[in-house]
């Protein structure tokens, strides 16, 4: 009888770790020069809606948009409903004490964000000064070494026609042939004006997903609405960090190397000694993995004691 009533529990325990999703490997972070025109891959994230600047960091390739999103100080919250491949708030160490934006105040990341206000993705290929609106999520994204991707809040439509950055892909990314060190690190060119239309075509390697019409971040179901979510009037934007000349602490940003005339201040994010934690949306797979575990051990050690006490 013992038998019979262990192996549905044996069964129940393997569909568990089944559900329970592994841990994505973090990418590893890099000082902002060590990525070059043909090596790594820039992260960059507009915190300008909340009047802060806009954030670079360095990441190896190949990896996930997501990992790159999850290394270096920075870290992310998915929703409850989608879970973390739907990137719901984004934060780093070194600005705001590590704060996501939006806040919980602001969006409590259960449902899905509206089209209106949410963190859309898009992509820059190496040689290209155009930004392309991710046909993939940023856990299914690639990104080629040398090219930049770029995280912004606001209103975006499904084809990337509307709600498009302000800065240029030229603007933020790598400019130098061969790694540097922090203290001969050049500034980022001058911006320029990104080209208006959608761009090129995402990378061979990214096919867009057939049938989710949403892209990016934006999940199937969620229709275009609204115009792009303007800076809240009297923001100002958050002064730099003052730092020896040459020198960044892990985990803060440089002084601003650039700036453009209708956008964010450009700073540059230091990779901090710690891994990020992220934030796996729901639990609940996990947690009725571990217990299923722990009752199989438990009926295990029962079924035993029987036999010796036979």
């Amino acid at each position: 009888m013992t038998t019979r009533w262990l192996r549905p529990v044996v069964a129940l325990a393997i569909v568990g770790a089944v559900l329970a999703p592994p841990a994505p490997a973090l990418a590893d972070a890099l000082p902002i020069g060590q990525c070059t025109t043909s090596s790594g891959v820039i992260l960059a994230v507009d915190f300008s809606r909340w009047g802060g600047p806009l954030l670079r960091s360095c990441g190896t390739t190949p990896t996930t948009g997501y990992q790159l999103l999850n290394q270096g100080g920075w870290r992310t919250t998915g929703t409850q409903h989608d879970g973390p491949a739907f990137i719901c708030r984004i934060g780093y160490a070194g600005h705001q004490g590590g704060t996501q934006y939006p806040t919980p105040g602001d969006e409590k990341c259960a449902l899905t964000p509206p089209a209106s206000a949410y963190w859309s993705y898009w992509h820059a290929d190496p040689g290209q000064n155009s930004w392309v609106y991710s046909q993939l999520g940023a856990m299914s994204y690639k990104p080629r070494p040398g090219s930049v991707d770029l995280w912004i809040f606001g209103a975006t439509d499904i084809g990337g026609t509307q709600g498009r950055p302000t800065v240029s892909p030229n603007s933020v990314r790598a400019q130098n042939s061969r790694p540097i060190s922090a203290t001969t690190a050049p500034a980022p060119a001058a911006p320029t004006t990104a080209a208006p239309g959608v761009g090129k075509p995402p990378a061979a390697g990214n096919p867009p997903v057939v049938g989710v019409p949403g892209g990016g971040n934006l999940p199937p179901g969620v229709p275009p609405t609204g115009a792009p979510v303007p800076v809240p009037p009297g923001s100002t934007p958050t002064a730099p960090v003052a730092t020896a000349a040459g020198t960044v602490p892990p985990g803060l940003p440089s002084a601003s190397p650039t700036g453009t005339p209708d956008g964010p201040r450009i700073l540059d994010a230091a990779p901090t000694r710690t891994a990020s934690r992220t934030d796996s949306g729901s639990a609940l797979p996990a947690l009725i993995t571990v217990g299923l575990l722990a009752l199989l051990a438990a009926t295990g050690g029962v079924v035993a004691w029987r036999r010796r006490r036979t």
